[in-house]
């Protein structure tokens, strides 16, 4: 089984598991040397692959926590300080060379650490191992800033290009469409009319209109007529004298 080898998650390999190491790496980049027909000596390689892959993944595992416990430990030497300045100085110094990236809290400590009075040896280990995280936190920030300004472009989407687009003529374009016929123009649509108000009523006319003849007195003044006779049976009888 391999070993972790460090907290960057290196491996130590045998010498049986760096030979199936190569062997799946081989069949990797080359699938044509696999025999075709399965045999006694194909079912054992496969085997020792599935085995080294097991192992693989319990040494990646194993030095996962071994870097949890590593951090956990300078956390706690961290958390003792000043009394535990010489044991967290020399676990910082060992993280730092396993890649760990120092944080605010490290800096912090190392700040406070340098302005504490200690002799001259101890003074100037803790200023080098304050400018050194320095340094390393400051590219750590940097390449954090790089990653986010390479990954906005990606993530935006294009904008319309607001700019008209000049239309440039094509040999045989117009000669090629001389029976399609260019649309028209739609006519402007005219504008609505609103209905005029009503006109105020008109005086009556107080003349004679010129198409009706004048009445004559006749027609004005009709004749009067006659009173009839009262019938005889009416009339008053005469007496005699």
């Amino acid at each position: 089984m391999p070993t972790p080898y460090g907290t960057r998650g290196g491996m130590a390999f045998s010498a049986d598991e760096l030979r199936v190491l190569r062997r799946a790496l081989a069949i990797a980049l080359q699938p044509q040397s696999v025999p075709r027909r399965p045999g006694p000596e194909r079912d054992e390689e496969v085997r020792d692959c599935l085995l080294l892959m097991e192992a693989v993944d319990e040494t990646a595992r194993e030095g996962g926590r071994l870097r949890a416990f590593l951090l956990a430990d300078l956390a706690r030497y961290r958390a003792a300080l000043p009394g535990a300045a010489p044991g967290y100085a020399e676990r910082l110094q060992d993280a730092l060379s396993a890649g760990y990236r120092p944080g605010a809290e490290d800096l912090a400590a190392l700040r406070a650490l340098c302005a504490v009075p200690s002799g001259d040896a101890e003074t100037d280990r803790r200023r080098a191992l304050l400018h050194r995280c320095e340094r390393l936190a400051e590219l750590s920030v940097r390449a954090r800033l790089a990653d986010r300004a390479a990954a906005a472009p990606a993530q935006r989407a294009p904008e319309p290009s607001h700019r008209r687009t000049r239309l440039l003529a094509v040999a045989g374009g117009r000669a090629a469409g001389a029976d399609a016929q260019e649309p028209k123009p739609k006519p402007a649509a005219k504008p609505e009319r609103k209905p005029a108000p009503d006109a105020p009523p008109g005086k009556p006319p107080t003349g004679p209109r010129p198409d009706r003849p004048v009445p004559t007195p006749g027609e004005v003044f009709p004749p009067r007529r006659k009173p009839a006779a009262p019938p005889a049976s009416l009339a008053p009888e005469a007496r005699p004298a």
